[in-house]
């Protein structure tokens, strides 16, 4: 149905993908730290050379909206609105954990009792974090919470949960002995998995606001002052 360029910048990972109808045509991706300003439309550039289009053929613009990095959403929803204005295209925007989590069915089908959690991290031994089906809806809202002993103890009563995201090596340290958790590695936010759902959400209409959409932050952002050159 469309030619969809996706961008994914909410946590270290810098990722862009080109999509016709749901399937990926080029993927760039990056996860050098604080490098997505720099980045971002040098892969955009790619990803259109790699699969012969030109810019003026994309028909629609997928953000990640989050939750995740400030700084990163930031620099992705500021990209993909001056694209949508620039092109005079709509602008769609994916859940982070949802694309997360869809990946993660994909790559490890399992049965019906077999909850997915995408984990972004949230500094110390704090998580967002939401919980997904295998049909990928969402079976709990999305949550900012401390990974501790009693971390989802309830939601392990009745299932297994596969734990994925930049978080996953302090939630392992922490439920690793859980037999009914499994922890997947390298499984990171891409913009490859925001293919199937950003062509659905094209399908439909459900656009966003070019104008007055905000990226989806969970917590309020807290500038921290540096210590680097301050007097003793």
């Amino acid at each position: 149905m469309a030619l969809l360029i996706s961008l994914e910048t909410a946590t270290q990972m810098c990722s862009v993908a080109l999509a016709k109808d749901g399937e990926v045509l080029a993927v760039k991706e990056s996860s050098e730290d604080k490098s997505h300003s720099s980045q971002i439309t040098v892969f955009i550039e790619e990803v259109l050379a790699k699969a012969g289009a030109a810019m003026k053929d994309v028909e629609g613009v997928a953000v990640s909206e989050g939750p995740g990095s400030y700084t990163g959403l930031r620099i992705g929803v500021s990209t993909a609105k001056g694209l949508c204005y620039g092109l005079d295209i709509p602008l769609i925007a994916v859940n982070t954990l949802q694309t997360m989590a869809l990946g993660a069915s994909i790559e490890r089908a399992s049965g019906d009792n077999t909850l997915y959690c995408p984990l972004i991290d949230a500094r110390r031994m704090e998580v967002y974090y939401a919980l997904y089906n295998g049909d990928n809806e969402m079976a709990g809202e999305v949550r900012a919470e401390i990974v501790d002993e009693s971390f989802l103890q309830r939601q392990f009563k009745d299932n297994k949960i596969v734990f994925f995201g930049d978080a996953v090596e302090k939630c392992q340290k922490v439920l690793g002995q859980n037999p009914n958790a499994v922890f997947l590695q390298n499984h990171l936010p891409t913009a490859s998995n925001m293919a199937i759902l950003a062509e659905k959400k094209y399908g439909s209409n459900q656009f966003e606001d070019v104008a007055y959409f905000e990226p989806f932050y969970l917590k309020d952002f807290v500038a921290v002052k540096s210590k680097k050159f301050q007097l003793p």
